[in-house]
């Protein structure tokens, strides 16, 4: 099996839910990787927090985020083992923000 990443990404501009849907959808993450360690294919994952440094160019000239060119905003990740970047894609359409307006990019983890 290969790893594949999961790199969770959300719109920043989406309603704020209350905190009774956020929990709502905490436990839906939880099933989710409960889920995912049943089938043995959870390896790791990590939320992410919004701010950010970015670090560009030659002169590695370091600004603040998050920033405004992006239209989506990195959440988290997932690394989840499978045999094919499709199987990976399937995994992925159980994720718990996708009827958020979430989005779930799927790469596979090179090994040198």
């Amino acid at each position: 099996m290969k790893d594949f990443m999961f790199i969770f990404k959300n719109n920043p501009n989406a309603p704020s839910a209350t905190p009774e849907q956020m929990q709502a959808n905490m436990q839906l993450w939880f099933g989710w990787i409960d889920k995912l360690k049943a089938k043995n294919v959870y390896v790791a994952g990590e939320a992410l927090t919004p701010t950010a440094k970015k670090v560009k160019g030659p002169k590695a000239i370091v600004t603040d985020g998050p920033f405004a060119e992006s239209k989506e905003v990195v959440g988290g990740f997932f690394i989840v083992k499978a045999n094919s970047i499709e199987e990976a894609t399937e995994m992925a359409k159980d994720c718990p923000d996708l009827p958020l307006n979430g989005e779930v990019e799927v790469r596979e983890v090179m090994k040198f």
